[in-house]
């Protein structure tokens, strides 16, 4: 508050010392007095799970299933340190949504229930179940089929309020889209990255606890979570609705300590908490190439896989030695011609792929095929449950030089970066106007 001392009290007590002559600090221009007092106890992190926003209200239940759906769907284990966090991360979600919605019906949108159950079939399957599977599923891990139409319905109200407030007033300018062709050019032959990014607020008193929790998200994404359930379910920025996706940046467009960082990543390497204005941010490079040049990941490949599966039960030493036995046989290998003699005499399976790209492989193994001749193997990989496998290189066509981008690419480009500013910026304002009351 800006009166110079911070009021918390149940009773509204007036303070008796005044604070107009003290040495006065900036503080993002609130102009806060510095040896300011505080009455009473308050901490923002604690709320109750209800809150009544413009007279809707969320109750701890909708945040009790709006958790469990998004830690059942996708298997997650959240710890008890944990729970509270994601707790609040809910709730803010939960408010940001409802305020998309009264925002819309303001505006007269309104979505269908038709429309709802539309895209709740097209989840359904996404998730390998039918609709009735699904609804069965949600109620079994806490949810509730209500619970995941709230979502849809939110993310359908503000993609149409966007086509119809923001899309109609975003213009790009022809000498605009000349000049960005004519950058490219010059560009030609640097580096541009597709990242992901998630994005948390953290005003001064909260960066403690902000990069705790996207530490947290770190730890998990290394055990196998996904980096595109953490940005469409926690991350503040617009792209949420895309899995965090900026799609492909070079560095001269990002703010500078995401450039940074960017440069020293690799495929498949996530980077992060970075300090950014007004908090942090992860990042997640999903790919690299070279602007308007030919790319060697982009080489077409023609492999042959090799793979074996040990029985279950095997101590260790014995699996180390099958292991062992399996790189000798394969290494062995003399062109692809030979892999099927090879792959009988060990037990082993073969499967044959005669177009994938470099890029397409698991980071881990890009390089290692990119350094292959023809008929070589790469080492063994995999796991004891999962099976070990080699691929065998039998054909590499490489790339040509990339086209350059249409104009008609680069507008449509221009055009949605502003949409998702606009979006940010009329998301605050109704968070600003909002009326919320906790309980």
């Amino acid at each position: 508050m800006v009166a110079g001392v911070l009021l918390a009290g149940a009773a509204g007590i007036a303070v008796a010392q005044t604070v107009g002559d003290q040495a006065q600090t900036p503080a993002a221009g609130l102009n806060l007095p510095q040896n300011l007092q505080i009455f009473g106890k308050a901490d923002p992190n604690i709320r109750k799970p209800t809150a009544i926003v413009n007279d809707a209200v969320i109750t701890g239940t909708d945040v009790d299933q709006r958790m469990n759906m998004i830690t059942g769907l996708r298997n997650l284990t959240i710890r008890d340190e944990e729970r509270d966090q994601l707790r609040l991360q809910v709730l803010r979600q939960l408010i940001d949504e409802t305020l998309q919605i009264q925002e819309a019906k303001q505006n007269e949108i309104t979505v269908t229930p038709q429309e709802i159950e539309q895209s709740f079939n097209r989840v359904a399957r996404n998730f390998q179940r039918d609709p009735a599977g699904l609804r069965t599923y949600l109620t079994q891990i806490g949810s509730s089929e209500r619970s995941l139409k709230r979502q849809i319905e939110g993310e359908l109200a503000w993609q149409r309020l966007l086509r119809r407030r923001v899309e109609p007033f975003i213009s790009v300018g022809e000498e605009e889209v000349k000049s960005i062709l004519e950058r490219l050019e010059q560009a030609k032959g640097t580096e541009e990255f597709n990242l992901r990014e998630i994005y948390l607020s953290a005003p001064p008193e909260r960066e403690a606890e902000v990069t705790q929790a996207m530490r947290a998200m770190v730890e998990k994404m290394r055990t196998g979570t996904p980096f595109e359930y953490f940005a469409s379910n926690m991350s503040e920025a617009s792209t949420r609705a895309v899995g965090g996706d900026l799609g492909w940046v070079r560095p001269a467009m990002l703010p500078e300590p995401l450039a940074r960082a960017a440069a020293e990543m690799q495929v498949g390497q996530i980077a992060g908490p970075v300090p950014v204005p007004g908090g942090f941010s992860l990042l997640y490079l999903v790919d690299k190439r070279t602007v308007l040049g030919a790319d060697p990941r982009d080489a077409k490949l023609s492999l042959r896989q090799v793979s074996v599966k040990f029985p279950q039960g095997l101590a260790d030493a014995q699996l180390q030695a099958r292991a062992a036995e399996f790189a000798k046989a394969t290494q062995a290998i003399q062109g692809c011609g030979n892999v099927q003699k090879v792959a009988t005499s060990i037990g082993a399976d073969v499967v044959d792929n005669d177009s994938i790209r470099v890029r397409d492989l698991p980071p881990q193994l890009q390089d290692i095929v990119l350094k292959l001749q023809v008929g070589q193997a790469t080492p063994p990989f995999g796991s004891p449950q999962d099976g070990v496998r080699v691929l065998v290189l039998c054909g590499r066509d490489d790339p040509r030089v990339a086209a350059q981008p249409s104009a008609e690419q680069i507008q449509q480009g221009l055009e949605q970066e502003r949409v998702n500013l606009r979006a940010q910026r009329m998301l605050r304002d109704l968070r600003r106007d909002a009326i919320v009351e906790y309980r």
